[in-house]
């Protein structure tokens, strides 16, 4: 068969009723258009999201000191006291595990000169800013000598220096006042932008953590243990180490919770893109509600075009055309009038996603199955809603159809 000549006897017979035939596209521009921006929008919220896990570090598990069961009431997450430096030391010892950071953290007040402003420090090992993936782009970061000596040096985020040095005063070096105690400033971490919980990151200072430890937080013991597994691979079998590793060294009986908590971006990560998949999943149910609109509007113009042209059919059969001939025939036109409006759509949803990115500054993000899908699913539309009608053109009796007026 002549594939080519029936998608050009197709288009002729479509092109008779050009607004018949425009207005039974609409259902299926509109179906697939809503399906891809809806898809568009979900993915875009999904990458934005992965985007920013991946900004909180390398392979990053986190290990907080957990609550605790005081005489019945339950206190909330770092309420414990059993989380040690020691413990982050052992935790480094793991072979999954690549680096680790104690860490402790406060709110503060900082100072320099006339200008202030309340922000949070944490106190952490040099370390760190490779756990992060955080550089300093101005200055140097603090040294392990640092830590060992509980030194006054501070590494700011940029929403302090914006803050602080508000004349675009070189921060390096000057001394500024946390709890009215002097630091010095010896560096500047890149912007890191929002985190996935809304949290501005860059509104932060790190300090050596025995420094924060002891002369601003008060504290012997740490409030979290901050890791990077060696791979994305391996962090469920560090996960389980460090657990076991954790109960060895604070004692729990096998009946006794765990007095720390651990997590991992993977956790998160998953919580998140089941949340996204839900999301685009709905979003694109409800359009496709459209696509099948679209698909009842092609059945309904097929069989009035059967209708209209049952002489014509009669006409055909009567000079050799077989059944298998006749539904051939409007079934192609089905298809090509679906695939028509799929291929319309497919332009109509690129626009309307790159319309909502930039009038709602909202991520949109086209992923190259989604358009595939759509002519897939616009070509099965065809198929499906076109071959009760052309079925039944190539039933008709050809007597009978010769007959009719």
């Amino acid at each position: 068969m002549d594939f080519s000549a029936v998608f050009r006897v197709a288009l002729k017979a479509l092109a008779r009723n050009k607004l018949r035939t425009i207005l039974t596209m609409l259902g299926i521009i509109i179906g697939v258009g809503a399906v891809i921006c809806t898809v568009a929008i979900g993915e875009g919220a999904s990458n934005e999201v992965q985007e920013q896990l991946r900004s909180l570090g390398d392979n990053m598990i986190f290990i907080s000191a957990g609550s605790v069961n005081s005489h019945g009431v339950r206190m909330g997450s770092q309420a414990t006291k059993t989380l040690t430096v020691e413990d982050a030391q052992a935790i480094g010892q793991i072979p999954f595990i690549k680096a680790v950071t104690p860490g402790v953290g406060t709110s503060v007040q900082v100072v320099y000169k006339d200008q202030n402003w309340y922000t949070s420090i944490r106190g952490n090992a040099p370390s760190y800013f490779e756990i992060r993936e955080w550089p300093v782009v101005e200055g140097i970061p603090f040294s392990q000598r640092d830590v060992e000596a509980a030194a006054n040096v501070c590494v700011l985020g940029q929403t302090i220096v914006e803050n602080l040095f508000v004349d675009g005063e070189n921060p390096i070096g000057k001394m500024i006042r946390i709890q009215n105690i002097p630091f010095r400033v010896i560096g500047v971490l890149a912007r890191k932008g929002q985190s996935p919980w809304g949290h501005d990151e860059d509104d932060t200072i790190i300090a050596p953590y025995t420094t924060v430890q002891k002369k601003l937080a008060g504290i012997s013991w740490i409030q979290y243990v901050m890791a990077s597994a060696t791979s994305v691979k391996t962090i469920p079998a560090a996960e389980q180490q460090i657990e076991a590793l954790l109960r060895q060294r604070h004692h729990l009986r096998p009946n006794e919770d765990d007095d720390f908590i651990i997590r991992s971006t993977i956790d998160i990560a998953n919580a998140r893109a089941q949340s996204a998949r839900i999301l685009t999943l709905l979003l694109a149910s409800i359009a496709s509600v459209s696509l099948l609109v679209g698909g009842i509007g092609i059945m309904n113009i097929m069989l009035v075009s059967v209708t209209e042209r049952t002489r014509e059919i009669g006409v055909r059969m009567a000079v050799g055309a077989t059944e298998d001939d006749v539904q051939m025939q409007f079934l192609s036109e089905a298809v090509v009038l679906s695939l028509l409006g799929g291929a319309l759509g497919i332009i109509f949803g690129i626009f309307g996603s790159m319309l909502v990115s930039g009038m709602l500054h909202w991520p949109t993000l086209i992923p190259p199955q989604a358009i595939a899908i759509a002519v897939l699913f616009s070509a099965g539309v065809g198929v499906f809603f076109g071959y009760y009608p052309a079925r039944k053109a190539a039933r008709l009796d050809p007597i009978e159809a010769l007959r009719y007026e």
